[in-house]
């Protein structure tokens, strides 16, 4: 009996000892990229700050529109839904 009992503990605690460690997550596996991303996207273009062309392509009346809502938005504020929930049963 008391063989048994090594045998199992020597199985089990391998084992219990495996549970204990875990893969890395997709989390940890991919943790940092976005900062990487946001950096090489920076400095793709070192020069781009001598390009004093203006910027073509976007509606003067559409950026305004734009702006007035981004400037709206923080004189409205939003009210939140407040629920009744009626438990009565019914009778007298």
């Amino acid at each position: 009996m008391t063989k048994m009992m090594i045998l199992f503990g020597l199985i089990m605690i391998p084992i219990g000892l495996l549970g204990c460690s875990t893969l890395p997550t997709r989390l940890e596996i991919d943790f940092g990229t976005s900062f990487k991303l946001a950096k090489f996207n920076q400095i793709l273009n070192p020069e781009a700050e001598k390009n004093l062309d203006p910027v073509t392509g976007f509606d003067g009346g559409a950026a305004q529109g734009v702006i007035e809502k981004y400037h709206k938005g923080f004189k409205e504020k939003e009210v939140a839904p407040h629920y009744v929930f009626s438990l009565s049963t019914g009778g007298k």
